[in-house]
């Protein structure tokens, strides 16, 4: 038992490594998001401008909470809450939604894919999914 539990601890300690330098890289993309939006977009010349500069404020977006999602993982003892993976997905399909030029039918299917998300989101904060049994008894003690 003690070779696996220092196997365990090895393994543990690589991937906070590896997440360590996922967050790093994702802040470049980000400094390089914000540093593209600073001097190509904000002076809004024209309307191509503005979708360029809604498409980089959404990326801001879904990349700030990965790194949240990273952070909580790592403090909550390597497990990926799924409620940042639907808030994420949530993100994602908003940032499709607005950036896409297609048909109805296509506006329709991602409205529907993200009331879907929200619904499960709502089933799951009703049967407590999200909550810790240890945090609630400590609430009621």
């Amino acid at each position: 038992m003690k070779g696996f539990n220092r196997f365990d601890n090895i393994v543990s300690s690589v991937v906070d490594v590896m997440l360590g330098f996922l967050v790093l890289v994702i802040l470049v993309v980000m400094g390089e998001a914000i540093y593209h939006i600073i001097t190509a977009v904000i002076p809004l010349h024209s309307l191509s401008d503005l979708y360029t500069l809604i498409e980089e404020v959404a990326t801001l977006f879904i990349l700030l909470e990965i790194i949240l999602m990273l952070l909580r993982y790592v403090r909550d003892g390597h497990h990926i809450p799924v409620r940042y993976l639907i808030l994420i997905s949530i993100t994602a399909i908003s940032r499709e939604l607005l950036l896409a030029h297609g048909g109805g039918l296509e506006t329709l299917f991602l409205a529907l894919a993200i009331l879907i998300l929200v619904i499960v989101l709502f089933v799951l904060e009703k049967v407590k999914a999200f909550h810790n049994k240890d945090a609630d008894e400590h609430k009621e003690m």
